[in-house]
């Protein structure tokens, strides 16, 4: 489908990528892999014609529609959102817009005359044409997309120029989808989505029926979708059989045996030397040293292999020791005009826990960050913080506040205390600043490059809280890992905005969801959890507006209470015992667990409690210290058993009364 041949972009003396070839095939998927400008946003804007190679060629057949989306850059306006993502369908209007033209034009021509027999000929060949693109379809095709994307019906005839730079990306994601393209190119396309927006766009891209050219941050997607990746690396370009992941594990293996290839041919090339030096000047060896010499030229070198750019550990200052409680919220309420944000919402974050925070854009993530933070007073209830807790927050709009005219290093070695300022230069270089780069003034950067200068000088302040709004955003892969490690092993508190599940599934324990018109919900568990979870919450609630009578059609031949038909009762009964099965039961196991769990926290606070009351431990500092934690830490566990034991004991009457079983079914335990 496209094929490209011997290609090669320069930038002066930089070369991204030299005699460079791949082709494509109907229905691929392909992964660039690489850090930020290693040449992969190039590749695809040579790809789609937007820019010319310095050398090669990139060939696809005649007719081929190649449809590309930028990672930033798109702004529309003067156009209602529905006139916009209609341009999809442009020959297709055009042809509607002139077969109404000449429609009109047609009652006034005489039907006997040779002019009307023209133009209904010539609006006959054009409704053909129409008829060829299902123009049927065309309206539902864009309220489906549209409303995969996130937008309501109420946006269709709003103003593209009303919508914000994330959503004027969807706006230009929509049309291409629409467009369906043989061959699409997309750049960073889930940056500024929500999770439910992802999710749909996901599916979306694993059925669409064109080729995908991908270049993403987010692992999840990656390894979900594509099936072959290529990587650009340090001016060259490498071809893996296989998703991100394997691309990962495979190129390990790769340097590898390069480098023992490398370090043997070096040894070889060392030991040639030696016998040259020692004997160049014996004339009975002269023919040996001169065949030497003749081979070492010969030897087609191996280069050295370089250095992983990012594979560097950095570790969070120490920060200061706080109490148990780090932050709380009592019945805080918040509104901007007629929209309600929240209202009575109770909310704690206790030492050392790590929570998620997502929903879709606009529904109070920010908000609650400004307010947990501090940094905006809730129109009614309380905030307050624990004791001794230094707060850090990283937001979208942080970046605005550096100094434009200090360099990059300045700014970092300012914010940076006494015991972090050493690893000032080298956490630069994890977050992409290299070289040179680190003597530039932040007033000359992009917006990715300052907000990634203002989330290092974020990790180089000492603090126990840390609030994150969307950290990865501007983040590659090898970046995204080193903060993803530093937080793992963090021991303070963490609340973090992010869609990206890869990055957030090994670091947090509890997920809080944010959704217009309802209270935030707490899930304890990862994003992986919460989307499960939440998906078969949905499903609970689509069942209960056609409820399933389990109880009913249990007898034999057609006739039974329900008044369905014998096809529709099987077909109840099998929903019944999915439900059952799928839903039912494996909640009965976990409540019983958990039960068993709390009955031994329970039994371990009470013996925790009469020791830390013990004379024994009142003369010990350092045995009430560590009694005081355990009671802490035991106190925490049965609070999140308690919880989690109440949405059990609910979703599982929730499920009883669908099933219409009345009575509860003795376990052991």
């Amino acid at each position: 489908m496209i094929s490209v041949q011997s290609l090669r972009v320069e930038f002066g003396a930089r070369v991204l990528f030299n005699d460079l070839a791949f082709s494509v095939q109907p229905r691929e998927r392909i992964a660039f892999a690489g850090h930020n400008g290693a040449g992969k946003s190039t590749l695809m804007k040579c790809i789609a014609g937007i820019l010319p190679p310095s050398a090669g060629a990139i060939h696809a057949p005649k007719g081929t529609r190649i449809g590309y989306l930028p990672q930033e850059g798109i702004h529309v306006s003067g156009r209602s959102l529905w006139v916009e993502t209609e341009g999809a369908f442009g020959e297709a209007v055009a042809w509607r817009e002139k077969i109404e033209r000449l429609s009109r034009e047609l009652t006034k021509l005489d039907p006997r005359s040779s002019p009307y027999g023209e133009m209904l000929e010539e609006i006959g060949g054009l409704e053909l044409q129409l008829d060829a693109t299902n123009p049927e379809r065309m309206k539902p095709r864009i309220e489906s997309v549209l409303q995969g994307l996130g937008f309501q019906k109420s946006d269709f005839t709003r103003d593209c120029s009303e919508f914000s730079g994330g959503w004027q990306m969807r706006i230009a994601m929509a049309k291409l989808f629409l467009q369906e393209p043989e061959v699409m190119l997309l750049d960073e396309p889930t940056n500024h989505l929500d999770i439910d927006t992802q999710l749909w766009v996901e599916q979306y891209l694993v059925n669409y029926p064109g080729a995908i050219l991908l270049i993403s941050h987010d692992r999840a997607l990656l390894d979900m979708l594509c099936t072959r990746t290529i990587a650009f690396h340090h001016g060259r370009a490498e071809e893996y059989a296989g998703n991100f992941s394997f691309f990962e594990r495979e190129s390990v293996l790769r340097r590898e045996i390069l480098f023992k290839q490398y370090t043997s041919q070096q040894r070889e090339i060392a030991e040639s030397q030696h016998f040259i030096d020692r004997f160049r000047a014996s004339a009975n060896k002269a023919t040996l040293v001169q065949s030497r010499i003749k081979l070492l030229a010969k030897i087609e070198r191996i280069p050295a292999p370089e250095q992983d750019d990012a594979m560097v550990k950095f570790k969070f200052p120490a920060p200061p020791a706080s109490g148990h409680l780090v932050a709380k919220l009592d019945a805080v309420a918040k509104s901007y005009g007629a929209l309600n944000v929240f209202s009575g919402f109770d909310f704690e974050i206790n030492k050392g826990e790590k929570i998620a925070i997502v929903g879709p854009n606009g529904a109070g993530k920010s908000t609650f960050c400004r307010i947990i933070t501090g940094r905006e007073a809730p129109d009614a209830g309380a905030h307050s913080f624990g004791h001794k807790v230094a707060p850090a927050f990283f937001s979208q709009n942080h970046s605005d506040e550096l100094n434009p005219e200090l360099s990059v290093l300045e700014t970092v070695e300012k914010a940076a205390s006494r015991e972090s300022m050493p690893h000032a230069r080298s956490l630069l270089g994890c977050f992409l600043f290299r070289g040179d780069d680190v003597f530039k003034k932040v007033g000359v950067l992009s917006g990715g490059e300052r907000s990634r200068v203002a989330l290092v000088c974020m990790l180089l302040t000492p603090a126990n809280f840390l609030i994150l709004d969307e950290p990865t955003n501007h983040l590659d892969m090898q970046s995204q890992d080193v903060l993803q490690r530093a937080l793992i092993d963090y021991p303070g508190s963490v609340l973090i905005v992010s869609h990206n599940r890869a990055f957030l599934d090994p670091l947090v324990a509890k997920t809080l969801e944010f959704r217009p018109g309802r209270q935030p919900l707490l899930y304890h568990g990862n994003i992986s959890y919460y989307i499960d979870k939440s998906a078969a919450d949905q499903a609970l609630a689509a069942g209960r507006s056609a409820p399933v009578r389990a109880s009913t059609g249990t007898g034999g031949g057609s006739g039974n209470s329900s008044g369905l038909s014998r096809k529709d009762q099987r077909r109840v009964e099998a929903e019944a015992r999915e439900l059952r099965s799928k839903v039912l039961k494996p909640r009965e196991a976990e409540l019983a667990a958990l039960e068993i769990k709390i009955a031994g926290l329970e039994a371990a606070q009470v013996t925790l409690t009469q020791h830390l009351s013990s004379d024994a431990c009142a003369a010990n500092p350092d045995i009430l210290r560590d009694a005081s934690n355990a009671v802490d830490k035991v106190t925490q566990g049965l609070e999140t058993s308690y919880s989690r034991w109440g949405e059990l004991s609910a979703e599982i009457e929730t499920v009883r009364a669908k099933l219409g079983i009345t009575e509860v079914s003795s376990k052991a335990g």
